[in-house]
């Protein structure tokens, strides 16, 4: 994983309350923020439940967004910030829109694509390399998690 230099803790603390909102919709706590040039163009929560789409995670809605705001799906001199770590089918999106760099939150041991089950972003696999970096309010971000889940098994 790479340390990038550009991460902005304000765009992840967004991130944040979008997961916030999306548990108070009764969706999995993931939000997400995307930005090109200090300037946010795209956000979404996850929204799979409310569309009952499996594709409708967080990271898909924005950057369907984020290319309508483009007006186009390369994506390259954007950042993704989101509160957990993306899976699969989310990593790929983001290497074929060419996302320049993910922030992420949370590891997802069970999903996560960014390392922790597998690694689509390793460096020279696909050809385009997202520079990734993990951890920022991982706390914050598995705890929204955590308690989404026990508030699930309680019910």
């Amino acid at each position: 994983m790479e340390n990038n230099t550009n991460y902005n803790d304000k765009y992840m603390q967004l991130a944040i309350d979008l997961a916030t909102a999306s548990a108070k919709a009764d969706e999995v706590p993931v939000g997400v923020v995307i930005v090109k040039n200090d300037e946010v163009i795209a956000t979404s929560e996850n929204m799979k439940e409310r569309a009952n789409d499996a594709t409708k995670h967080a990271e898909m809605v924005a950057l369907a967004k984020a290319a309508e705001v483009e007006n186009n799906w390369w994506l390259e001199n954007c950042d993704v910030y989101v509160t957990l770590e993306p899976c699969p089918m989310c990593a790929g999106a983001m290497i074929n829109a060419r996302i320049r760099n993910l922030y992420f939150g949370a590891k997802d041991p069970k999903t996560g694509a960014a390392g922790s089950k597998v690694d689509l972003f390793k460096s020279g696999l696909f050809n385009h390399d997202v520079l990734v970096s993990g951890g920022h309010h991982a706390d914050e971000c598995s705890a929204l998690l955590s308690e989404f889940f026990k508030g699930k098994r309680k019910k």
